[in-house]
């Protein structure tokens, strides 16, 4: 009898292959992932986009009917949800047409049916939740007069090594070529939708600022809002609340940047500093930036008064941006 050692490895080979495919999968268009992935219409935010709700929930994809659920007391984060107030992670499935989510240690449980989350508290009351979709309150923000605008979806010409896409910038590891100092920047991006991929896998990218200080990209939607989270500086900070929408949704950073000061001797005074708003909501008011650079940035080195570039990192995933511009300081 001949050995079944060649087909079984045949066989694990194939199983290998085909859940690397499956990490490696990431839908860059919403109509292709709702066509093609019952769980993406799933995923989302489900409460009230205004403030005063009892409690909002942020349901995360995992892939083939897995989902993360994280309950949120106040409502969602901009909405009345802050780091001091209870957040709840519940693990569901699909069964049938409902994704049933058992109570856990919180001894609170709920389930998905007909657009809504039905969420069942400690105490037996039952609160149910529409999903919603909320979209950055600067989005589309046009550039002010005096800005100098990166990218319109037009070509890459502001950019070394920029690739355009669709009228979409990719994440290339693009470096702009006008270089600031004080400065006003606004950028629009979307990350992919991975729901197999986790952690720094999923939808990874950064802007640069000066091409040293780094905000994060990553699908980080429902997560805890870490430095290696979006709104996270990276390494520096982690944002006052994350407001990371769910992926294949266009986001916003709306940053002020201020250089580091020098006196004329070119002795430095003081450290960089930056407000970000991620989605309109400030998550970091004028945080100092106490390091000459950030993780795998492309400048390094003491600081001098020149000024640097927005650099847009290639971390291997297929993030977009467009609607980029910059408003110098006068």
């Amino acid at each position: 009898m001949k050995s079944l050692a060649p087909l079984l490895c045949l066989s694990v080979l194939f199983t290998q292959v085909l859940s690397a495919a499956d990490k490696a999968r990431a839908w860059t268009s919403p109509e292709a992932a709702l066509a093609e992935d019952p769980d993406f219409a799933i995923q989302g935010e489900y409460g009230s986009d205004k403030p005063g709700a009892t409690y909002g929930v942020q349901v995360v994809a995992l892939s083939k009917g897995a989902f993360d659920a994280y309950v949120l007391e106040g409502g969602l984060p901009g909405c009345g949800w802050t780091r001091e107030k209870a957040r709840m992670q519940l693990t569901g499935t699909r069964v049938e047409k409902d994704i049933t989510f058992p109570a856990g240690q919180e001894k609170i449980s709920g389930v998905i049916r007909d657009g809504a989350f039905h969420l069942t508290l400690a105490s037996g009351e039952k609160i149910s939740l529409p999903r919603i979709e909320r979209a950055s309150s600067t989005l589309g923000a046009k550039p002010p007069e005096g800005a100098v605008v990166l990218f319109d979806g037009s070509n890459a010409d502001q950019w070394k090594d920029g690739k355009v896409e669709n009228g979409l910038l990719a994440a290339t590891g693009c470096t702009s070529i006008p270089l600031f100092k004080d400065c006003k920047t606004h950028i629009e991006f979307r990350t992919p939708y991975k729901p197999e991929a986790r952690g720094q896998a999923r939808g990874n990218s950064g802007i640069y600022y000066g091409g040293r200080w780094e905000t994060q990209v990553l699908d980080s939607f429902g997560l805890k809002g870490e430095e290696n989270e979006t709104g996270g500086i990276y390494s520096i900070a982690k944002p006052a609340l994350n407001m990371c929408l769910p992926p294949l949704v266009w986001q916003t950073y709306d940053t002020e940047f201020t250089a580091a000061k020098f006196d004329s001797d070119g002795k430095q005074t003081a450290w960089p500093r930056i407000t970000v708003r991620l989605n309109g909501v400030l998550i970091h008011d004028n945080q100092e930036l106490p390091k000459t650079h950030t993780t795998s940035a492309p400048l390094s080195g003491p600081l001098t008064a020149e000024g640097g570039p927005i650099y847009l990192q290639n971390h291997g995933n297929p993030v977009f941006f467009r609607n980029i511009w910059v408003l110098p300081g006068k």
